[in-house]
């Protein structure tokens, strides 16, 4: 299950600058879109990581006297509890920094241009 997450996610980096690239004209309007992108994945990310985690739970429940099977159920809770932990922990550090330096979310309305070379 772990590796098929990697490739997924990997893919998906690996996708969406190109598909950023054909649909944008300018910096501002592409950072507010990629924005909007990412923070409508991460809810979908930890929704996932919670059907690892209880997927796990039904595995290591069902799997009766069979130690493998609960090994595997207990493997999988784990990595569930982990993926959780880790996107929660990422999103408070952020959430942490943006009010300690009072950082603006807010893409800029003019970006600088580097003058022409005569």
């Amino acid at each position: 299950m772990g590796k098929y997450l990697v490739s997924l996610s990997a893919l998906v980096f690996v996708v969406l600058p190109v598909v950023a690239s054909a649909a944008f004209t300018n910096f501002s309007e592409s950072v507010t879109t990629i924005e909007g992108w990412i923070n409508s994945l991460i809810p979908l990310l930890i929704g996932i990581a919670v059907l690892v985690f209880l997927w796990g739970v039904v595995k290591y429940v069902t799997a009766g006297d069979d130690a493998e099977k609960r090994k595997a159920g207990g493997a999988l809770m784990a990595y569930g509890i982990l993926a959780i932990f880790v996107m929660i922990s990422v999103w408070g550090l952020v959430n942490i920094l943006v009010d300690t330096f009072s950082l603006d979310n807010t893409a800029p309305t003019e970006v600088p241009t580097v003058p022409d070379i005569p």
